[in-house]
């Protein structure tokens, strides 16, 4: 969905999206982003990885995450991005709230 585009993807109700809130518990939120930035980075054989995950109201079409993997080859990057990816959504604390017009 573009921005300003209204949605029906709820029971028929055409509304707008305006920003998704994003809450965690960041003691814990912190530490298993970066358990899984080092557990990606070793099984992958990776150079480095970065990921920032936004915390708060961020308004749709706004960057609310960034991954920066850095690997020799290609493969192995493209590989831990979805490997991690697939395991921030499954183990880290963070939720995610839409916000409607």
């Amino acid at each position: 969905m573009r921005r300003g585009e209204p949605s029906d993807a709820h029971g028929g109700d055409e509304r707008e999206l305006l920003a998704l809130d994003y809450q965690t518990y960041d003691p814990m939120a912190e530490r298993e982003l970066r358990a899984l930035a080092r557990q990606i980075a070793e099984e992958h054989v990776l150079s480095s990885l970065v990921a920032l995950h936004s915390r708060g109201r961020v308004a749709v079409g706004d960057v609310s995450f960034v991954l920066i993997v850095e690997s020799p080859h290609r493969a192995e990057a493209i590989a831990a991005m979805s490997a991690f990816i697939d395991r921030l959504k499954q183990d880290v604390p963070i939720w995610k709230k839409p916000v409607w017009k």
